[in-house]
């Protein structure tokens, strides 16, 4: 793809992704980066997205916004996790179906296949059966947004949907409340070790596994997707290595130093046991994970 003075906007700049995008010297040197976060626009909000576009028009978005969070999270504020999401969706297509010949790269997440779906997970599975329930508000505005995508057509607005597998890195989101499995659990042993409790409790039974990606892997592959411009509308990006939820709690323990038992709480949710991504189309583009976990974890303890 052609780049030379070439805007580029990203939104939810302040998250995980967006400032491990502010890292990436490929995409800085490139292109005329606009940084946007909430306090700048409510994307939410349709005239303060309308306004952000007129001052920036840009000729690629990468949309890293959005309400997001881990079991609990999902399990209690269903409505606002489908409501708030498709607002951000709607005011984004609205806002871009007026830029012509315009890209926009959305990020979404493995939550969005079939909870019965064969493993690996493929893009072509998506729609194919009935979500994991504790997610599937936030999964179904993922999935709408991915269909607004495609209805509009490619000549005013091309979107390419990633779909990455369980992100990880500095600037995560460590909140007990609405955090990922990996920085819920490096918050949880931390404040075992400085409280110096017997115990550390952890939900469900350390079964489930999970893939796990350092967020700067996925910026390099957005990179390749920009320099690229692939075809394909959806694209997962997965490390194709998974761990159990036990081991990664016990290697997270070890590294924050608790001392402590790690307890396995059955009587709370496990989610799905699994979930690991194809990624055999990213692969084809000539892109692999670099970091791998125990340097990953290290970097973002």
């Amino acid at each position: 793809m052609e780049q030379i003075n070439k805007k580029l906007l990203v939104l939810g700049s302040q998250g995980l992704v967006g400032t491990a995008i502010k890292r990436s010297e490929i995409i800085n040197q490139k292109f005329i980066v606009h940084y946007s976060n909430r306090a700048e626009a409510d994307l939410t909000n349709k005239k303060e997205v309308e306004s952000l576009f007129n001052s920036v028009k840009p000729n690629i978005t990468i949309n890293c916004a959005g309400k997001v969070g881990g079991i609990l999270a999902n399990n209690t504020q269903r409505y606002e996790f489908l409501t708030e999401n498709l607002l951000i969706n709607l005011n984004l297509f609205e806002t871009l179906k007026k830029y012509e010949n315009s890209l926009l790269i959305n990020l979404g997440s493995s939550s969005i296949y079939p909870k019965n779906s064969k493993f690996p997970l493929k893009e072509s599975s998506l729609m194919t059966g009935p979500l994991e329930e504790t997610n599937s508000a936030y999964s179904l505005s993922k999935i709408v947004g991915i269909a607004m995508g495609k209805a509009i057509e490619s000549n005013i607005l091309k979107t390419i949907n990633l779909i990455p597998t369980n992100l990880y890195g500095p600037n995560d989101n460590f909140d007990s409340q609405s955090s990922h499995v990996v920085p819920g659990l490096i918050n949880k042993f931390y404040k075992a070790q400085e409280n110096n409790d017997a115990e550390c409790i952890v939900w469900g039974s350390g079964k489930p596994t999970r893939e796990l990606l350092f967020v700067d892997d996925l910026v390099s592959a957005l990179e390749v997707i920009i320099e690229s411009n692939p075809k394909e509308e959806i694209i997962n990006v997965g490390s194709g290595s998974e761990i159990s939820i036990k081991d990664l709690a016990n290697k997270i323990s070890f590294i924050a130093g608790y001392k402590g038992k790690v307890v396995f709480d059955t009587s709370k949710p496990d989610g799905v046991l699994k979930k690991t991504l194809d990624s055999s189309l990213i692969s084809s583009l000539n892109w692999s994970p670099k970091v791998d976990l125990d340097d990953g974890l290290k970097r973002t303890l």
